[in-house]
């Protein structure tokens, strides 16, 4: 990436020292600056943000699958880090993973009262707030389970393969990259799987000799990463960079 700081920076996922505001998703930021360059458009009809190299279908490009934070495909600071990808030579894709619901209260804003020295009350009120939003996340991040989530993911895929084949070709697969709540998935898309848990369905105990999905990447990358379990590491396969804080236990007992 010609920006380092920018491309290893999760999207409304890492920390604002200076910003007095208040979040409960560790590291809301206010949005990078500039416009966006892509467009939002349809795959398998689902609702994905297509940004593309200047010189595409000109000279040659490979697939880039965009996984996001919560916030979505319609945040400026996803648009914009996308736009990152696609100025490196990336045919970019960024799926909807979260079908028109992303998470809530990813913006920063101001919380009233926020100042070095609030009083007894604005604090109660802060706290109040700061509760309230908590709880919204828990109850959304419970609705947006990989029974959700890889089927959506699978759909655009499939058809990206076919609608974008000679960036497929000239990249000798799909890449994937993935930032906060999608840097499970890029895990999970280089990973096989049971059949049903790759078409999104709960996965029970597994029969020796089930049919397994291959990976569908050829190769990933995720920064920040949340949710991620030992389970999702398991059955990974592709080539996979991982620059994720607080991840250490779960990755030492697969490395050594």
């Amino acid at each position: 990436m010609a920006d380092d700081e920018v491309a290893t920076k999760a999207p409304e996922s890492d920390g604002n020292e200076e910003s007095n505001s208040k979040s409960i998703i560790p590291g809301d930021t206010p949005a990078q600056e500039g416009a966006s360059m892509g467009e939002i458009s349809k795959i398998a009809d689902i609702d994905v943000y297509i940004t593309k190299p200047s010189d595409y279908p000109h000279s040659p490009s490979k697939l880039l699958i965009f996984l996001s934070s919560g916030a979505g495909i319609r945040s400026p600071n996803n648009q914009i880090q996308a736009d990152k990808y696609a100025s490196e030579g990336f045919l970019v894709v960024m799926p909807d993973q979260f079908a028109g619901d992303p998470a809530p209260n990813t913006a920063t804003e101001p919380i009233a009262g926020s100042e070095s020295n609030p009083s007894l009350i604005e604090k109660v009120k802060i706290g109040v707030a700061e509760t309230a939003k908590s709880f919204r996340i828990d109850m959304w991040l419970a609705r947006q389970t990989p029974e959700k989530v890889l089927p959506v993911l699978q759909k655009v895929i499939e058809s990206a393969k076919e609608e974008f084949a000679d960036a497929v070709a000239n990249g000798g697969g799909i890449y994937a990259v993935g930032y906060c709540f999608g840097g499970k998935y890029v895990l999970l898309l280089g990973s096989e799987l049971p059949d049903t848990v790759a078409h999104g369905q709960a996965a029970d105990d597994v029969e020796q000799g089930v049919v397994k999905s291959r990976p569908l990447i050829k190769a990933g990358a995720l920064a920040h990463g949340t949710l991620i379990t030992p389970e999702d590491l398991e059955g990974l396969k592709s080539p996979t960079t991982l620059a994720c804080t607080g991840m250490f236990d779960i990755v030492y007992r697969y490395v050594f």
